[in-house]
């Protein structure tokens, strides 16, 4: 099924002077521009494109990859404002546009804003919103643990909301945050938990002893590294820890303990050491 606003595999039906055409379905035959056609292609071939509408609203194919396609949210800046909308670059000729319904507060020039991009059936146009809620899902389709793609939206009092596999709200703590967050970060995270009334939180670590059995095999490593010696312990500054392992002090005192209840460190004033 061809989707517009979406990556197609498709077929290659004819060759012209200025590029290729492409098997459509029930779109018909769709252009493929001279200059995105792949070296050596031709009649029968399979191509990877993406479909969007050119300048003169014609559905067209690409070989570029925009900032993101259809169902997904992304963080846009917008170049240009008039009497349609707001109009954004979202990495192809074509600006993205946001019409002024679908921005939940209206836009300026040159700033960048977290939207939703969509195929709008009624006009038959790729458009982008700002008012994301009524693009994400109250049913749950994630449970604690889980390791999630997460977008970063806003930052409260609380922590930083973030949009979950472009699907669901979440809540990184201020508490769970230990490396430097912005809006628009794109960043693995995980599930902490789903509370009752469907609220999310989250974190970028694993939580407890699941994480702590993969990071004492790497502090270990570590300590091998550094010729059986770490000058590194407990009393070690949060921040230096999280240089060094990119996880929470408290996940790393846990991977100490594992390590020297199995008795293969000894914890000393100024470090860590290898047993022999």
């Amino acid at each position: 099924m061809i989707e517009i606003g979406k990556y197609n595999k498709m077929r290659v039906v004819k060759e012209v002077d200025f590029g290729v055409y492409l098997d459509g379905e029930n779109y018909g035959e769709i252009l493929l521009p001279k200059r995105y056609v792949p070296e050596h292609c031709q009649v029968d071939d399979f191509v990877d494109v993406f479909l969007h509408l050119d300048s003169e609203d014609w559905l067209i194919a690409t070989t570029e990859k925009p900032y993101a396609i259809a169902g997904e949210f992304a963080y846009l800046k917008t170049i240009a404002v008039n009497r349609v909308g707001a109009f954004l670059d979202w990495g192809l000729t074509k600006d993205l546009l946001v019409p002024f319904r679908e921005q939940k507060h209206r836009m300026r020039e040159n700033r960048s804003y977290i939207v939703h991009v969509y195929f709008d059936r009624k006009s038959e146009r790729l458009c982008a919103s700002s008012k994301l809620d009524k693009f994400l899902s109250e049913d749950i389709t994630v449970q604690a643990g889980d390791e999630v793609d997460l977008l970063i939206v806003e930052e409260t009092d609380l922590g930083f909301k973030a949009i979950i596999n472009n699907l669901h709200w979440g809540l990184i703590f201020h508490s769970e945050i230990f490396q430097p967050l912005k809006i628009g970060d794109k960043v693995k995270g995980f599930i902490k938990k789903v509370r009752e009334d469907k609220r999310i939180d989250l974190s970028l670590q694993k939580s407890g002893y699941a994480k702590v059995g993969g990071l004492a095999e790497v502090v270990l490593n570590k300590i091998k590294e550094q010729g059986g010696f770490l000058a590194m312990n407990s009393k070690t500054s949060p921040d230096e820890i999280y240089e060094t392992f990119k996880v929470s002090k408290k996940n790393f005192k846990m991977a100490l303990s594992n390590l020297y209840k199995e008795r293969i460190i000894t914890i000393e004033d100024d470090g860590v050491r290898l047993v022999d």
